[in-house]
């Protein structure tokens, strides 16, 4: 049976691409808010969207009710649609390339076995507040790496 019903908001973002990456994350669950964030030295903004839905799920303490909101479509669209093809050619694309980033695709596919997840993208940069924030979150990540580097 699947327990708590959760928001997340989550967005990467990356200074140079590649270059210094940073992911952020918010949760809410009930009364419940909690943020996380994180860096890169060096990696791409792709990269740090996986990242971020990543460590979202990762934030939940069992097996949940989830909308997961992104502002990537490259997220979105490689969750909801392209994966399944991924898998069945052996985690390759199309035309016969290997598919970038599977270690972390990989990765995301096993969390989201764990919960009910709806992905929602939404537009970015428009206003949203939770977009906005897990936006703040994550450039702050870089802030934060640049000052210590």
């Amino acid at each position: 049976m699947i327990g708590v019903l959760a928001q997340i908001y989550t967005d990467g973002a990356c200074r140079g691409n590649p270059g210094v990456g940073g992911w952020g994350v918010i949760l809410f669950s009930g009364s419940e808010e909690r943020e996380l964030s994180g860096s890169e030295e060096h990696t791409t903004n792709n990269r740090m969207e996986l990242m971020a839905a990543i460590q979202g799920l990762r934030m939940l303490e069992e097996e949940s009710s989830i909308v997961l909101y992104t502002d990537s479509q490259y997220v979105c669209k490689g969750i909801t649609d392209w994966m399944p093809n991924w898998k069945r050619r052996g985690w390759k694309t199309a035309s016969g390339h290997l598919v970038k980033n599977r270690d972390l695709w990989q990765e995301l596919d096993l969390l989201r076995a764990q919960h009910a997840i709806e992905w929602r993208w939404i537009k970015g940069h428009t206003g949203n507040p939770g977009n906005e924030r897990a936006d703040a979150l994550a450039n702050l990540a870089i802030d934060r790496f640049l000052e210590t580097a």
